[in-house]
């Protein structure tokens, strides 16, 4: 701080996502007094919600490991929010796969009843499936371990990371598919083992196996819940914690820069010229953006700028956002998920949008996970469905705005949409009937609402050079900069929470206390 200045915060947050609301909520329950600010209309980042002609959508939401009574994250939930978030199981089927003419493959939990699933639809392959459930489980407990380290010194660090180097070696250094192909050869299977992919968008032959495991093996530990009333309560349950502590949440505030003194960050500027001030300043915005946008020029460990800088970002998508009208369950839609790749190829991305089709797509229906939804007596129900793409697709229209993108981008979204739909028709043609209505989201809307580099929403991607990286530590190395989020720990509503939880760890460690209940 430059001497004689007023610290109005104990903290300051950019980003309003679940790892900054966590952050927040943590410090405000420490009594510290905390500004968190959101450049978005709403807060909440990928957890809000957002409502079209009489249906509501989640933005980020489709169902949530981790969340049992007894798992920590709930109590880590239950601590930070100002009154009690309630959360609706799935059942005991939370995903199925349809791949190519093959019948659709429901997917149960716990561990026990999805390896007894896969046998079911591949007896031969006993050995390789108990493989499999059991590396889920081991890569799964290592990267809980690798999570840690995100909060302690250099020398405790190194010495966690010196203990654990086998177990981190083989299943955090290799890449899903490096895991797969050593426990099985038969194709159909693989596809099977990773179908899943999405829940973390890390492509088989690129993400950490070790990641894989951690955010589709936390179905299995305690089943897929979703949060009742949809993604927008965590907002409304967790900024009273932050606001009665002293603090503020405001959204619609952009950022435009840290402001640093003597080498140290001391607060930041808003767009419209705005200063706040605080000895602590926490980017929920993703590492590289923080080091893109967020650091004057020249200034930070030009090491840890760059190895940020070389870790690649995740995945692009498509959402066609769904409203129908009618009975949607006789007519298909079920609570669990749906992921469908068409061909059986499930390693692919739509890369050249709107040319061919999607390889694979994911549909949810998140109307029917809610117990507190009220379909009215037109029978409204939402849903959604996604298909991964590259910003590529995209890229030539992103420095227009989005009323001047003009005739071409309005038929690319329109191609991009009726093939969605086509598809959508081809797989649930009575659930077609009832769609009354539907509107296309396309990355350049996810960059403009979330901020994340190229829209890539899972911001880094989980590759081993991420979850191996120190530079992703919660406390930079720049004095009073700190990272919380997804790319703190894994990607996801439960890799940012624990992004925010450490993040918190790192400033004030009676947090930390929180951890060991």
């Amino acid at each position: 701080m430059a001497e004689g200045t007023a610290q109005a915060w104990d903290a300051i947050v950019i980003g309003s996502g679940m790892g900054g609301m966590t952050a927040a909520a943590a410090l405000a329950k420490m009594d510290h007094r905390v500004l968190l600010l959101e450049q978005y209309k709403t807060l909440g980042g990928l957890t809000h919600s957002f409502s079209r002609d009489g249906f509501s959508w989640d933005v980020g939401i489709h169902y949530l490991g981790s969340v049992a009574p007894d798992d920590r994250e709930r109590g880590m939930i239950d601590w930070l929010a100002h009154t009690p978030m309630a959360f609706e199981p799935m059942g005991a089927v939370y995903d199925t796969l349809h791949m190519a003419d093959a019948p659709p493959l429901a997917l149960s939990r716990p561990y026990e009843a999805q390896e007894r699933d896969l046998k079911d639809r591949f007896p031969d392959e006993g050995d390789a499936i108990e493989a499999w459930i059991a590396a889920l489980r081991d890569a799964r407990d290592v990267m809980y371990t690798m999570a840690s380290t995100r909060a302690v010194p250099g020398f405790a660090r190194q010495m966690i990371e010196w203990w654990n180097h086998r177990a981190i070696d083989k299943w955090c250094a290799r890449t899903t598919q490096e895991v797969v192909d050593s426990i099985t050869q038969n194709p159909d299977l693989a596809a099977a083992f990773t179908a899943q992919w999405g829940d973390h968008g890390g492509r088989p032959h690129k993400a950490s196996f070790g990641m894989h495991a951690l955010i589709c093996g936390s179905y299995l530990q305690s089943g897929a819940w979703y949060p009742v009333g949809g993604g927008k309560t965590f907002a409304e349950h967790m900024i009273p914690t932050i606001t009665e502590a002293g603090g503020e949440a405001r959204a619609g505030v952009r950022v435009d820069r840290l402001l640093v003194e003597n080498d140290k960050v001391v607060g930041l500027r808003t767009s419209d010229g705005q200063d706040f001030r605080s000895d602590i300043v926490i980017s929920n915005i993703g590492a590289r953006e923080t080091v893109q946008t967020l650091l004057p020029d020249g200034f930070g460990p030009e090491a840890w700028i760059s190895e940020i800088q070389a870790l690649p970002a995740s995945i692009a998508h498509f959402s066609l956002f769904l409203g129908f009208e009618g009975d949607v369950e006789e007519a298909g839609a079920t609570r669990s998920n749906h992921w469908v790749y068409p061909t059986g190829e499930v390693d692919a991305i739509w890369a050249d949008a709107p040319e061919g089709n999607p390889p694979g797509y994911f549909v949810s229906f998140a109307s029917l996970k809610d117990p507190s939804h009220d379909p009215g007596p037109r029978q409204k129900h939402a849903g959604e469905m996604i298909a991964w793409t590259d910003w590529s697709s995209v890229a030539r229209w992103a420095e227009l705005p989005s009323g001047a993108r003009g005739a071409e981008y309005r038929a690319f979204k329109q191609q991009v949409e009726e093939k969605m739909l086509a598809l959508f028709k081809a797989k649930f043609p009575d659930l077609a009937d009832l769609v009354v209505f539907h509107e296309l989201s396309t990355p350049l809307a996810t960059a403009a609402i979330t901020g994340h580099h190229e829209g890539r929403f899972y911001g880094l991607d989980g590759t081993p050079a991420r979850v191996l990286s120190d530079a992703l530590q919660a406390k930079t190395p720049i004095d009073g900069l700190f990272l919380s989020g997804q790319d703190v720990v894994s990607q996801g509503i439960q890799g940012a929470l624990w992004g925010g939880i450490l993040c918190a760890a790192s400033i004030d460690p009676r947090v930390f206390k929180q951890l060991r209940g």
